[in-house]
């Protein structure tokens, strides 16, 4: 593959955006490295395989989950390079609508539409699934330290604020985000290499290796073990996303068209490599199965803590992985946001006027930041009610942004030859990543959509088909009886000397 180093400069940058259509109304100050963090810090380790621990634990156990993850991590892989391809070519913060719009021979709007929404409702339950992990960590936490009872109303009260926390700091404290997405990625790693020392050196005693690699546990009532492995892959897919943002932040970042692909490949593999460190440190640590599944706190990693290394250390763990998943949630915001304001900049939302406005002092989309967080707290409300919402919720943004993500590359392969290189490609590897990430996300689509727990009840029941009707119902709809009408796939600003002109008004104002 080739990834020239030469430097492009921030005239290059912008000339390359309005090739694409679009002035450079966001503020291009982000480095490489920043854009890498924003997606190692989505990903985030700490949060999305901690959080679901619990649900592996009994969908598979410890075997599921620590061989699921490397081959989840390897198709997870081809998928990052697909993306990077593409996002190479086309380096704007609209990402993966964008890109449909442009690689499809033929309806590009109609691909560029459902491409859009199917990135919306994973981008929103992406958000929602790991500020809700956020809010189980915390809440288990102040059950321990303070008698907080954890209970779903509580859980669900403090989601709602963390997820005002973040939309608060995504609306008056860019730089401050900035500077934390930077620390974060120190955060989670210097966080996992403290968590699994501690693990490895405190505990008296440890699961001996044919436990962590070969014990297979199936509490989900399902008789097929074949089946239970499969839907055990969850863990694993669902914390290995997110990486999109890298994408999305592309028209706010130097040498775009060369760190956005970067950003997207280094999180993953990053990510993959300390998040498997982290899965077998936590398993090997297991004082007692059956306790640590059915812990009061409703957070099995938080009872393992405990059980290993005593109360005070156990709870300074869990801090530690809070710590993450508070930064996690908040870079989530600001990427969610990015594609929300890109998507109504061109039309494709309800009031799409409003949510494209740009804060004139900070040069950001404030409306879309807080869109993005309403809309995670409604998608989390079924907990409430369902002790499946979780991993419903998971699910959503596992499938939705997975679909998203694919359809460029799957549209990038049907270009064959004629399609546009950006100076980080993949050679004559493309088409052949491309199809086999294709293959794979079509596998996890039908997969997350089937029945988690058997019996299956209104309690139990998977609503992850049942939120991808209702979103992706309306948008169907909608573009049948009027979007096809109007909507033509991204929007061109202007002329170059409109675009100019555009960015010489936000210069003004700032």
């Amino acid at each position: 593959m080739d990834v020239s180093d030469q430097q492009t400069t921030p005239d290059d940058d912008s000339a390359r955006l309005h090739q694409l259509g679009y002035a450079q109304e966001l503020k291009r100050t982000m480095s490489a490295f920043s854009n890498f963090a924003v997606s190692f810090t989505i990903i985030s380790i700490l949060s999305g395989c901690l959080t679901l621990y619990g649900f592996g634990m009994k969908t598979g156990g410890p075997a599921a989950m620590i061989w699921g993850w490397p081959l989840v991590g390897l198709f997870v892989i081809l998928v990052g390079l697909g993306m990077a391809e593409v996002c190479s070519s086309y380096p704007t913060a609209g990402g993966l609508y964008y890109w449909a719009a442009r690689l499809a021979r033929k309806n590009g709007a109609a691909w560029s539409w459902f491409t859009g929404w199917f990135n919306l409702i994973g981008q929103i339950a992406v958000t929602a699934g790991i500020d809700f992990g956020a809010a189980l960590f915390l809440n288990a936490f102040l059950d321990l330290q303070w008698g907080f009872t954890a209970t779903p109303g509580h859980t669900i009260l403090l989601l709602a604020i963390i997820l005002v926390v973040h939309g608060l700091l995504n609306t008056f404290g860019v730089r401050i985000v900035a500077i934390l997405n930077n620390v974060s990625v120190w955060w989670h790693l210097i966080g996992v290499l403290v968590i699994v020392g501690v693990l490895i050196f405190v505990p008296a005693k440890h699961q001996d290796a044919s436990f962590v690699f070969g014990s297979f546990v199936n509490q989900t009532g399902w008789g097929s073990a074949f089946y239970v492995f499969a839907l055990g892959l969850l863990v694993a897919q669902y914390t290995l996303t997110g990486y999109d943002a890298s994408a999305h932040m592309t028209e706010e970042t130097k040498s775009a068209a060369k760190a956005g692909p970067r950003g997207i490949v280094m999180s993953i593999v990053v990510s993959l490599v300390a998040g498997w460190i982290l899965l077998i440190g936590l398993t090997f640590a297991i004082q007692d199965y059956d306790g640590a599944v059915n812990s009061a706190t409703g957070v099995p990693p938080a009872q393992i803590f405990i059980d290993a290394t005593g109360a005070v250390t156990g709870k300074f763990l869990l801090l530690i992985c809070i710590g993450a998943q508070l930064f996690c949630g908040m870079a989530s915001v600001t990427a969610n946001s990015r594609m929300i304001y890109a998507f109504a900049r061109d039309g494709a939302i309800p009031g799409s006027g409003f949510w494209h406005k740009i804060n004139k002092r900070t040069q950001t989309p404030t409306n879309a930041v807080w869109l993005g967080a309403g809309g995670a707290l409604i998608l989390a409300l079924p907990y409430l009610w369902s002790t499946t919402a979780y991993a419903a919720v998971t699910s959503i943004a596992t499938v939705g942004l997975y679909v998203a993500y694919v359809i460029p590359v799957f549209l990038r392969v049907r270009q064959g030859d004629n399609f546009e290189r950006g100076p980080w490609h993949l050679g004559r590897w493309g088409k052949p990543v491309g199809i086999i990430a294709t293959a794979w996300v079509v596998v996890i689509f039908v997969l997350f959509m089937l029945p988690q727990v058997s019996p299956v009840t209104a309690d139990s029941f998977n609503y992850t088909p049942i939120a991808f009707l209702v979103v992706l119902g309306g948008a169907a709809l909608w573009w049948v009886l009027s979007a096809r009408k109007w909507f033509t796939g991204p929007k061109v600003q202007g002329s170059e000397a409109e675009l100019a002109a555009v960015e010489q008004e936000l210069k003004e104002l700032g």
